[in-house]
């Protein structure tokens, strides 16, 4: 019984050792937490042109879907 534990203890003793000293991830989470910096400046600094693009698309969406609404279709 007991060599069955030291031979888990070891085997996770060094997948910890293995998983604490591999940096293959670090690069691409800081790059990640970059570009979701730079989107949120983005946004806040473009915040009310965003609010102007919007608000046309939706009243154009909205004049289009009434206008498709009442639109008679002829036979």
């Amino acid at each position: 019984m007991s060599d069955l534990f030291l031979k888990y203890y070891l085997r996770a003793k060094v997948g910890l050792d293995d998983f604490l000293r591999n940096e293959e991830g670090d690069v691409n989470v800081v790059s990640i937490v970059v570009l979701i910096g730079i989107a949120v400046l983005l946004a806040v600094y473009f915040k009310d042109e965003i609010g102007k693009l919007l608000k046309n698309l939706f009243t154009t969406i909205k004049g289009s879907s009434n206008d498709a609404i009442t639109t008679k279709v002829k036979p």
